[in-house]
């Protein structure tokens, strides 16, 4: 299982800390340094089943910055996973892939009904 998180994020914080007291095996991915390429957010997106807006960081500075609130709506799918591989504080995080679901956030039942 694969988890991109950025460590100076509370939530990303809480989140590892439960992988770790649950005893999950994950990788994790930094993911301002190693942001999401087009090809993995694109995968992942189609196999996650979530709309595209789930995927982005709204509470974020670059987010609000860029008013995406107002933009994304007449963006294509294609235009808004791009624009999500620009930069990895765009992404909701922290990010989990694992075999065959993928969860933005850190929804603790939702996580444990997908990983226990």
């Amino acid at each position: 299982m694969l988890v991109l998180v950025y460590r100076k994020c509370s939530t990303c914080i809480r989140a590892l800390k439960w992988l770790e007291e649950n005893q999950i095996a994950f990788d994790e991915r930094p993911i301002v340094e190693q942001n999401p390429t087009y090809e993995e957010l694109k995968a992942w997106h189609r196999m996650s089943g979530l709309p595209l807006k789930k995927f982005f960081n709204t509470s974020g500075l670059i987010y609000k910055d860029m008013q995406l609130k107002d933009k994304l709506p007449q963006m294509t799918e294609e235009e808004q996973l791009q624009l999500l591989a620009t930069d990895g504080k765009l992404v909701k995080r922290p990010l989990v892939v694992g075999d065959g679901f993928v969860l933005t956030g850190f929804k603790e039942s939702e996580w444990e009904e997908r990983m226990k």
